[in-house]
């Protein structure tokens, strides 16, 4: 019998689409005009100073401190991955992903670790317990509130944008 010498060939609107969208990265640069990008610097900086300012001390001595470390370097690394995504508009490449629930879980559990490390923190600051470091972990309880503030507007936002998407 004689053969056919056609090949037919397929192509999946997968590849398609990940060829597509892979070959240029997004930036969206209006995102650090928003409240929420304004917050989530902040948040960036002032993490950054919160465990910089326990760092620099014998916080390991303490367990009170370790766990406001955890708190602080555990979000900030957090935050500053939120922040490439958002930037980047990795969202709009996985949108398999709820982002709107995400977000709203993220700022949510950081508010409230944020807010017991800070109590925490301030707790544990005395004069008596090392007068040392006793500025620098005064510092650190003050700006893990201002903080907490801003992943509590953080979230407030993203529940807003989770409950509207909810709600279609």
């Amino acid at each position: 019998r004689p053969r056919s010498h056609t090949v037919t060939t397929t192509s999946s609107s997968f590849t398609a689409n990940l060829s597509a969208s892979s070959s240029t990265l997004a930036y969206d640069r209006e995102f650090l005009r928003t409240l929420p990008g304004l917050l989530m610097v902040t948040e960036i900086v002032l993490g950054l100073l919160v465990w910089t300012l326990i760092a620099g001390t014998e916080y390991f001595l303490y367990p009170a401190f370790g766990w406001v470390m955890f708190v602080a370097v555990f979000y900030w690394v957090l935050t500053i991955f939120f922040l490439i995504i958002y930037m980047t508009m990795t969202y709009t490449r996985i949108p398999q992903v709820p982002w709107t629930t995400v977000g709203l879980c993220f700022n949510g559990s950081a508010f409230l670790l944020y807010l017991i490390a800070a109590i925490v923190d301030a707790s544990s600051v005395t004069k008596e317990l090392d007068s040392h470091n006793y500025n620098s972990w005064a510092a650190s309880s003050f700006f893990a509130f201002v903080v907490t503030s801003c992943y509590a507007g953080n979230t407030y936002f993203s529940f807003i944008s989770w409950r509207s998407r909810t709600l279609q």
